[in-house]
């Protein structure tokens, strides 16, 4: 038997389409403002538990936190050969900084049966903390290795993987139980199988792109539905931890800037003229 894997994913904003209406009064994100996409290194966390799965078999299962709607990430994974997919939502998540999503994970991991490796993006767009992953280590007791860039050996008992930081490389080997961040660099993330595709095309919507309750399990274990929906109550969390209430961190102000050419200076392209214009930057410490 294989190694049960975890993978944590999450829809977010496209950050490439940030307006004025980004930002709630309240400091959070208005998502309804912003099209909702795949977290870019959270596919390199899926594609990297795939290839796990593919090299020593065993099982992947997709997590993610959100409204309803993000469920459609959760497809992108049985897309991609997931084995199953929960989503957990509830009102009581709401407004929830890393701290609180990471307890919300903590406590839907600890649900399932049991687990070897969780696997998660470096960090997501929205918020560029690198934070989650972490956090939820720290809040399961479990080994640790961030920045992964690649995967070097793995066995049924530890994994040895190349992570990078800021001098550089390290080479590092962790036992079983661990926890795994994963840089965009270390993997093209694979597409979505054609008759994977055909399988789950209509799990969690219809016809109207509505979520269509027949498809959610509503914490039920019911085999036979893709997508298993969990709430504050199905995971056995404390409310008062999870969401806004839950949340330490707080938006003291907003400020929206607006960037725009106040002068513009033509430089030869000759090696004298960059030199001095390179020169000119160091000295208004533009460049360190």
């Amino acid at each position: 038997m294989g190694p049960r894997i975890i993978v944590t994913v999450k829809q977010v904003p496209d950050t490439h389409n940030v307006t004025g209406d980004a930002m709630k009064e309240d400091g959070t994100v208005n998502r309804a403002a912003l099209p909702a996409i795949f977290n870019p290194e959270d596919l390199n966390a899926l594609e990297e538990a795939l290839r796990v799965k593919d090299q020593m078999g065993g099982t992947v299962t997709a997590i993610t936190m959100g409204p309803p709607k993000a469920a459609e990430v959760l497809k992108e994974c049985l897309f991609r050969g997931a084995d199953d997919a929960i989503l957990i939502t509830d009102r009581k998540f709401a407004g929830a900084d890393t701290l609180a999503t990471s307890y919300a994970l903590k406590c839907a991991v600890e649900k399932l049966d049991g687990f070897d490796l969780v696997v998660c993006g470096r960090q997501a767009i929205d918020g560029d903390t690198a934070q989650v992953g972490p956090q939820l280590a720290e809040k399961l007791g479990i080994n640790q290795v961030t920045n992964i860039v690649e995967v070097v050996e793995l066995t049924g008992k530890s994994v040895t993987a190349r992570r990078v930081t800021e001098f550089g490389h390290q080479v590092v080997k962790a036992a079983f139980p661990v926890l795994l961040t994963v840089c965009d660099v270390a993997n093209e993330p694979r597409s979505p199988s054609a008759k994977l595709v055909m399988t789950y095309k209509n799990v969690g919507t219809d016809k109207d792109d509505d979520y269509d309750e027949r498809y959610l399990t509503g914490g039920q274990e019911d085999t036979l539905s893709a997508i298993k929906v969990w709430d504050v109550a199905t995971i056995g969390a404390d409310a008062e931890a999870c969401g806004l209430s839950g949340s330490p961190t707080k938006v003291k102000h907003i400020e929206s800037v607006v960037l725009a050419a106040s002068e513009a200076r033509m430089v030869d392209n000759t090696v004298d003229a960059i030199t001095e214009l390179v020169n000119d930057l160091t000295r208004e410490h533009i460049l360190g």
